[in-house]
């Protein structure tokens, strides 16, 4: 299969089989896997063969389906069910769509007295998660055009410049992405931009797949390391900073890839918008300060100690600092929202803050942490 092939991440095909595209091959090779048991899915959860907090929890739904199914066949379904939704739910901490996907079905699932209807009840549940999804990255498209419209009208002479961090494109949304869906919807409409790529180590997702995304849609890019963000901010090569996440607290922290928070610093000391882009999925409503109550995954330290590339046509993996030296990895950070422009959703764009959410969502306003 190569990319012209599949338009999402994660499908199924003519005869029910689950697939996702291994994104650890990305960019230099196109491989696909196929996803048959509750443990495939959580194992490609955990080492990153899917990743991004809205295909997480689209495929946590699918990993749903396919725990009905195993525990339809068990001596106690309820039971058998109870322990893979749990196990499921756990795969990865921070990203709070994965445990609203599973809790939900799971939710559905308790309510039928027939455990023979699960799998067929949890698949339907998982595909319209997976549709609602596209819906919800469509829409924070169309709302976030609007700010990057604006720089336009300001400065026609030239493209507009976004910076962006890790990869919240297609293929960790299903479809447009989130921090990327404005920028796609800004190139279709003839807005011209350029997107500044951070690198955004150890795993390298913005270059290897934000880079990628873009190249496939043939939008204007140039790849930087980390730590040049702050460099093109002085320099006036940055007119707005867009960024996903991986869960926003009631109050509007966002908790996003590591070095996220030092992109919002910089950005703030040279009064450039900084913006994130989530669907509702990824509001943790009962978390009321993200700095102080979003769970930080801390990952393998040899994700910092070893790069990989593509060395001719191999892949190698190489040791960087000495062989001894210590690392640490933690995989994400949480950006205060006053250091937070807005936030793009589904249904517009709001200040950082739980007067501004509830302001697009009032039917949230009685959940409290």
């Amino acid at each position: 299969m190569n990319p012209n092939q599949t338009k999402r991440p994660v499908w199924l095909d003519e005869g029910g089989r689950l697939w996702v595209i291994d994104q650890r091959e990305l960019p230099h090779r196109f491989e696909v896997l196929q996803i048959q048991t509750v443990l495939d899915m959580i194992q490609a959860i955990q080492s990153m063969v899917v990743r991004g907090a809205p295909l997480i929890g689209v495929c946590g739904a699918y990993g749903m389906a396919l725990a009905a199914r195993q525990a339809c066949a068990a001596e106690d379904p309820r039971k058998t069910l109870e322990e893979l939704t749990q196990t499921l739910r756990s795969a990865r901490p921070t990203a709070v769509n994965l445990a609203w996907a599973v809790d939900g079905i799971f939710a559905q699932l308790a309510g039928e007295s027939k455990a023979a209807s699960w799998p067929e009840v949890a698949l339907s549940e998982a595909q319209a998660i997976e549709e609602a999804e596209v819906v919800r990255c469509r829409s924070i498209g169309q709302f976030g055009l609007a700010p990057i419209r604006a720089i336009h009208e300001r400065h026609p002479e030239r493209p507009v410049q976004v910076l962006t961090h890790c990869n919240a494109g297609w293929l960790a949304c299903v479809e447009y992405g989130t921090a990327t869906a404005p920028i796609y919807a800004a190139h279709e409409a003839g807005i011209p931009v350029h997107v500044w790529v951070d690198e955004t180590r150890p795993l390298n997702q913005g270059s290897r797949l934000t880079a990628w995304e873009l190249a496939q849609k043939g939008v204007p890019h140039t790849v930087i390391v980390d730590n040049a963000g702050g460099h093109l901010m002085q320099q006036g090569m940055v007119d707005l900073v867009i960024v996903g996440a991986d869960r926003v607290s009631r109050n509007g922290d966002a908790a996003n890839k590591i070095g996220t928070y030092l992109k919002a610093l910089a950005a703030g000391d040279n009064g450039i918008p900084f913006y994130v882009a989530i669907p509702s999925t990824t509001i943790d409503w009962m978390i009321g300060d993200g700095v102080a109550g979003i769970p930080i995954e801390m990952r393998d330290p040899d994700e910092v100690r070893f790069v990989e590339g593509l060395d001719g046509d191999r892949r190698t993996r190489v040791l960087v600092p000495p062989e001894g030296s210590p690392a640490l990895n933690p995989a994400f950070d949480v950006t205060p929202a006053r250091l937070i422009t807005g936030l793009m959703t589904e249904k517009g764009i709001c200040a950082a803050s739980e007067a501004g959410i509830l302001g697009l969502f009032p039917e949230m306003g009685g959940y409290r942490p």
